[in-house]
């Protein structure tokens, strides 16, 4: 196994590598090294290769259904071409990683612009934990003269909020930081709520950073707007067929090193929001009910779900 696949494998179980996004480009990046020291002298000795590196990643935490939809699809190329030369599949490996990485870029662009449309001048913003995509959105309604003010939590036991609060400042954006327990105390002072989200399902119910289900419920009591912003390619295509996304249960020594041996601590990473919770998604097509993503996805899409 390429060394570097072991090493991008490790890094996203320590969660050295964060946010689905940034998970699913180390692996596309991970694959196209992969791809480009190959010393495979068959296209099926090649493809072999690829769908090792696969069970390797795709182990490395199991609710990141963007990093596997990228995965497959890089290897539905490589097995739907009609190229033998296994020189000839390492340039089609190297193009797929690219154009994807690319087709990544505009998504995060084209929901930056979407979402920024959702914030007014002067509203205050709550957010959870820490996602790339809810943050480049702030970014362009700053660049667009927006002000507006972001009380984000510290999202225990990693402590991803810190990121946040750090772009926050960085943007020049008022920030209020808050243990996730003092949520309800400010839900009714923030015009709306911004998270991200790890997948999709195929009923519409979100999965992200543990914690959020409950922010979505605070918010629905207090009467404020509660969107995901996410690709679509998050979409998790084995929900549709009776699958469950997953919820990855972490060690015990995130939550207490020091705990007493014979106490039982839990450290489930993700918890599932569900879709009446939503007022929307937040994706590349626009803003959508969380009803109707299977059929969008059906539409932009299609090859997930072969």
């Amino acid at each position: 196994m390429n060394e570097t696949v072991r090493e991008t494998a490790e890094k996203i179980r320590r969660l050295q590598v964060q946010g689905a996004r940034n998970v699913a480009i180390a692996a596309i990046n991970a694959y196209q090294t992969l791809a480009e020291s190959s010393q495979a002298k068959t296209r099926r000795a090649f493809i072999a290769e690829l769908c090792e590196a696969r069970t390797l990643l795709f182990a490395a935490r199991e609710t990141e259904p963007l990093m596997r939809n990228a995965v497959r699809w890089i290897i539905t190329q490589v097995e739907d071409s009609d190229e033998r030369n296994p020189i000839e599949l390492i340039h089609l490996v190297t193009k797929c990683s690219q154009n994807f990485q690319r087709s990544l870029a505009a998504s995060k662009e084209r929901i930056a612009e979407i979402g920024a449309k959702r914030i007014r001048d002067g509203s205050t913003i709550f957010t959870h934990c820490h996602s790339s995509t809810v943050t480049h959105m702030f970014a362009k309604a700053k660049e667009e003269g927006k002000t507006f003010e972001v009380v984000c939590t510290e999202t225990r036991p990693a402590f991803q909020g810190r990121i946040t609060a750090k772009e926050m400042l960085g943007l020049g954006v008022k920030t209020t930081f808050i243990v996730e327990s003092a949520t309800r105390s400010f839900m009714h002072d923030v015009d709306l709520v911004f998270v991200g989200a790890d997948a999709i399902t195929s009923e519409g119910n979100i999965v992200n950073k543990i914690g959020t289900a409950a922010i979505a419920l605070l918010a629905r009591e207090a009467r404020k707007p509660f969107y995901a912003v996410t690709e679509l390619l998050k979409f998790d295509p084995a929900t549709l067929y009776g699958e469950y996304e997953k919820i990855e249960e972490r060690s015990r020594d995130e939550v207490w090193k020091e705990a007493p041996a014979e106490l039982t601590v839990r450290n489930p990473a993700f918890d599932v929001t569900p879709r009446d919770l939503i007022h929307g998604l937040i994706c590349e097509e626009g803003i959508v009910s969380p009803q109707s993503v299977a059929e969008v996805m059906h539409r932009v899409y299609p090859w997930v779900f072969e």
